[in-house]
């Protein structure tokens, strides 16, 4: 049998068979799940899934938030020679039917009443679809997950699956993963078993994973840094994993799981760190004064660390005392055993990383994307720098070319986009670099920063990714609106730069008995911003929550040929229109 995910996670049930491999809540009791346990349901559902008709190399979506069938149906799939094809639960239905079309996919597999009535809604229009394979619930004409998971399999199909799994290389698609382009249509990305393992063979050279880790599984599957971090790597090496009831419950569980190593995006940490601020900034003047002192201490103890220089022991007793005083309570609050975050999907804030640090709890940054599965560069224990996301992983090469792009080669590297030769070819060239459409530079010690982005996709805080041109089309559908450019790279929320159609905004005007003049004043009003709210939202509302415009601001006037704004052919010239605005739209987010 070759080297596959399968194989890797078998062979690691078979040596521990008794070891926890994976627990959640039912909301009353934590479950646990022994690693013999796990394989022997995922052994019956692979035959279930050979059992009920698909071939080696059909495509087998998932549309659920994250849960231990999750897990289950994704190695039982592969195991049975299929492709697995994740979807964001939060995605539309519209948009999840999108994917299902092109990726032919032939089984889906849901979990609760939101996503088996969107599947519902949508299936007549994906020709390939058969079969709509329902836990926690059904509708007519789904199969039962139960039904699947029989506990004697026939032995025609056990047969079958172990012959399929056996025949597996690292070279077989494991799985397409969809990413949004620039031309708003997501690409699925083809990534192989090699991909995988590749990657995480690197990764594991820099960061240290032991068995007695338990890995809080908190980002969706869907995403392919979780899907790697918090899924392929923990159960093929013999850690644990939890799975997280989601946001709502996400506090609670930290202090609950007591998670050793938990991958998150920005975001989290941000917020996170807004709620202590908070917090503090509404407590007593001597509350505020012994964390000011506390995180004094923490931000010199973490200077001297970084700067590898002896703490001393005056600085010891010091933060010793912050500790007890301050800092103990959060590291309480996510379980007391953690022994670092890591972060990506997109930047974290540099004074987000030091003030955790100082707190005595490290995130360890990294970059990457779907396309390189996904690991690039990370920081580790042993080498870390804030600010940067951390040394180019083992075993794989990266560059900057002379525009400032960051190109890699390796067998990290993806086999192509599903079905769209010309766009593979635009982004992996002939001598097998990769071309990211990320910018950076390297310092002297080889720690990467991330400079901007070639691309006009923008890479919202919590890591989704925003293709702006599809929106502002939507936008501009309106009377209201004449031009339209989407903003909110590394914030938390989508926003846009309007500009009005002075001409319907003047007779909406005159029908509210607003003044026209000053422009400023007429933009500005009360019930021209509720008009444009609600314009937005008309003509957006079939976009993804994370897509849609939250912020906005009113421009005074047109963009201009004369002042380098638009293109001789009236096309807005993104980077220097918006530079004059900066300020307004940094105070835009700042208010928000």
């Amino acid at each position: 049998m070759s080297d596959t995910l399968i194989a890797r996670f078998r062979e690691t049930a078979a040596r521990i068979p008794d070891k926890e491999a994976a627990q959640y809540s039912d909301g009353k009791t934590t479950v646990s799940v022994t690693y013999g346990e796990l394989s022997e349901r995922i052994d019956r559902l692979a035959a279930g899934l050979v059992r009920l008709g698909l071939a080696q190399g059909d495509r087998v979506a998932i549309l659920s938030e994250n849960c231990l069938e999750w897990a289950m149906i994704d190695f039982a799939a592969i195991s049975a020679g299929c492709v697995t094809v994740p979807i964001y639960p939060t995605l539309p239905a519209s948009q999840a039917a999108y994917i299902l079309r092109d990726a032919e996919a032939r089984a889906a597999f849901v979990r609760g009443k939101e996503q088996l009535e969107k599947i519902a809604a949508v299936q007549d229009e994906c020709p390939d679809l058969d079969f709509v394979i329902a836990a926690d619930g059904e509708t007519e004409g789904s199969v039962p997950f139960e039904s699947l998971e029989a506990e004697d399999p026939e032995p025609s199909a056990v047969e079958e699956t172990e012959r399929r799994r056996n025949e597996l290389s690292q070279d077989d698609t494991a799985t397409l993963i969809y990413t949004s382009g620039t031309t708003g249509n997501p690409k699925g990305v083809i990534l192989t078993h090699g991909n995988f393992l590749a990657n995480m063979r690197s990764c594991l050279q820099v960061l240290k994973v032991e068995d007695s880790d338990l890995f809080l599984s908190f980002l969706p599957l869907s995403h392919v840094f979780e899907r790697m971090a918090g899924h392929f790597l923990p159960l093929t090496t013999g850690c644990a994993v939890a799975y997280s009831r989601g946001l709502r419950y996400l506090a609670g569980e930290l202090g609950t799981v007591a998670p050793t190593v938990m991958a998150c995006v920005p975001r989290f940490y941000e917020s996170l760190q807004e709620r202590i601020l908070k917090s503090v900034e509404s407590s007593s003047g001597l509350k505020k004064a012994i964390f000011g002192w506390s995180i004094e201490q923490g931000r010199k103890k973490s200077a001297r660390i970084r700067g590898g220089k002896p703490i001393g022991f005056g600085l010891k007793v010091a933060s010793g005392l912050a500790h007890k005083l301050v800092f103990q309570k959060l590291h309480e609050r996510v379980g007391g055993r953690l022994r670092f975050f890591i972060s990506g999907g997109a930047p974290l804030a540099l004074s987000t990383a030091e003030f955790f640090h100082a707190a005595g709890i490290l995130i360890l940054e990294g970059y990457g994307l779907t396309e390189t599965s996904p690991v690039i560069s990370v920081n580790h224990e042993e080498g870390y720098r804030f600010g940067t996301v951390g040394p180019v992983i083992p075993d794989i090469e990266t560059r900057i070319a002379e525009d400032g792009e960051i190109l890699t080669r390796g067998e990290h590297v993806m086999q192509g986009y599903f079905k769209l030769p010309e766009e593979t070819a635009s982004v992996i060239d002939g001598d097998g670099w990769f071309h990211t459409g990320d910018l950076g530079e390297f310092d002297a010690d080889g720690f990467l920063t991330i400079t901007g982005r070639k691309k006009n996709l923008l890479k919202l805080s919590n890591g989704k990714y925003v293709a702006p041109e599809p929106i502002e089309n939507m936008l501009k559908a309106s009377q209201y609106i004449a031009e339209a450019v989407v903003i909110g790279d590394a914030q938390k929320v989508a926003g846009a730069v309007i500009v009005p159609s002075f001409p319907a905004l003047e007779e909406f005007a005159q029908r509210e008995e607003l003044p026209t003049e000053p422009i400023e004043e007429l933009v500005n009003h009360s019930k021209t911003r509720s008009l444009y709210r609600e314009e937005i939202d008309k003509h957006t509302g079939e976009l993804a929550d994370f897509e849609r415009i939250r912020v906005f601001l009113l421009m005074e006037r047109e963009f201009d040929i004369e002042a380098d704004e638009l293109t001789p052919t009236l096309k807005v010239k993104r980077k220097e229109a918006l530079a004059p605005l900066q300020e307004k739209i940094d105070a835009l987010y700042a208010s928000s």
